[in-house]
């Protein structure tokens, strides 16, 4: 593709400093230019009030048929973010084949059945922080040996992935991910993880067992005409990978946050304020989806005075969004509790709000509860502004997390 214009501005592939970014693309306008990682052009929505409006416009849509630069073949056939934009499940979906898709699971993640699964990730947590408990006195990667597994495993289990195949699953999807890839990586991975889900579905098919592959195959082998093949797939390996990559970055932003600002840990421990406070404090501050994509313009369309042709991709910028100082002031860029906790559009909005999202809160809420219960003392091997971040445009966090556990108290 061409250079970028002067008006374009390039997203870093390396997400080096992704706020001082998003400051730019702000102070650019509430709908920029953009060039993505692989030369793909599109409108950033920069602003909260911006993404809002985007997420909900009745005249921009997340149907990739709509995207007039896929349509000419403008956009790479190796761009690592196809794996995303392509999943044909009910995230690329509207109107009433979006509603079919999300009602077969919707209940799945209702806030009632999740709290009854709250015992369950408190007791992966225990099981994770005993074995947290014999690294010793040195560094410990909380990332790797905390924040990584605990929801994985929880939503592994709702799948009904067997534990052998745990480590093999989120290796794979890390790797969809990124937006860094050499030619063809993602590709490879892509058709590993198929290869996966149709071993865990075929499974499933002939060990049925209590969990969400189990319903979704009796929902397509008894009624096919409201699950195809390839939507029972799709819908699978979707399932499982948001059911724990933003939640993994959430956990680890939230602990990162804590320990940064110990006079907010302290909030906490007193018990002034519940622990979800310090969650949706993290999800406004440190939202952990950077860039998601997109939504295309069915038609031309003016938002804010910006004019988008149809067809134009638009790219939802929810940790720009989240630290706008329009919308929250000269708090925007300080992590501080508060009970009320301040509204965010990390989880989305509309029709397409994260369905996992109460999900991940208890996971997240639970996890650093348990964590600084069982480790009051712990504290960070390294100072927070040296970790490196994950080099992909669309999560927000770091490669690492690395801590000094301290002593467990004796009351875990």
């Amino acid at each position: 593709m061409d250079a970028p214009a002067p008006d374009v501005i390039t997203i870093d592939a390396q997400m080096r400093d992704v706020h001082a970014q998003n400051e730019r693309l702000r102070r650019a306008g509430p709908l920029v230019r953009v060039e993505l990682p692989g030369g793909v052009r599109a409108w950033a929505a920069t602003r909260h009030d911006t993404v809002l409006t985007v997420l909900t416009h009745p005249d921009l849509s997340k149907e990739l048929r709509h995207w007039a630069d896929w349509a000419e073949g403008a956009v790479p056939a190796d761009w690592p973010l196809n794996n995303i934009i392509t999943a044909q499940s009910m995230i690329a979906k509207e109107g009433e084949e979006h509603r079919r898709l999300r009602r077969m699971v919707s209940r799945t993640f209702t806030a009632r059945h999740v709290h009854r699964l709250r015992p369950r990730v408190a007791e992966v947590a225990g099981e994770l922080l005993d074995a947290l408990a014999v690294h010793g006195p040195g560094p410990v990667d909380l990332r790797r040996h905390y924040c990584y597994p605990l929801p994985r495993d929880i939503i592994c289990e709702l799948m009904g992935v067997p534990r052998a195949w745990h480590t093999d699953g989120t290796r794979l999807t890390d790797s969809l991910v990124r937006s860094t890839d050499e030619a063809g990586y993602a590709a490879v991975r892509m058709r590993t993880l198929h290869a996966m889900f149709a071993d865990v579905i075929a499974l499933r098919r002939t060990e049925p067992g209590d969990d969400l592959t189990t319903a979704l195959i009796n929902v397509r082998d008894e009624d096919g005409d409201r699950l195809s093949e390839p939507e029972l797939h799709d819908m699978v390996m979707t399932l499982f990978i948001s059911g724990h990559e933003t939640t993994i970055n959430l956990i680890s932003n939230t602990v990162r946050a804590l320990l940064a600002h110990p006079d907010q840990l302290a909030i906490l421990l007193s018990g002034t304020m519940p622990w979800s406070a310090a969650v949706e404090e993290t999800l406004r501050w440190q939202s952990p989806v950077a860039y998601f994509p997109m939504r295309y313009a069915v038609r031309d369309v003016e938002i804010e005075g910006v004019r988008l042709a149809a067809g134009d991709a638009v790219l939802i910028c929810y940790a720009a969004a989240g630290r706008d100082p329009a919308h929250y002031g000269r708090r925007a860029d300080r992590f501080r509790l508060s009970d009320p906790a301040a509204e965010h559009l990390s989880f989305g909005h509309g029709e397409h709000f994260c369905l996992g999202a109460a999900l991940s809160r208890v996971e997240a809420e639970v996890a650093v509860q348990a964590l600084f219960t069982a480790f009051p003392d712990l504290a960070l091997a390294t100072p927070p502004d040296t970790l490196p971040p994950l080099t992909t445009a669309l999560s927000n966090s770091v490669r690492t997390l690395p801590v000094l556990l301290g002593p467990r108290s004796p009351r875990t």
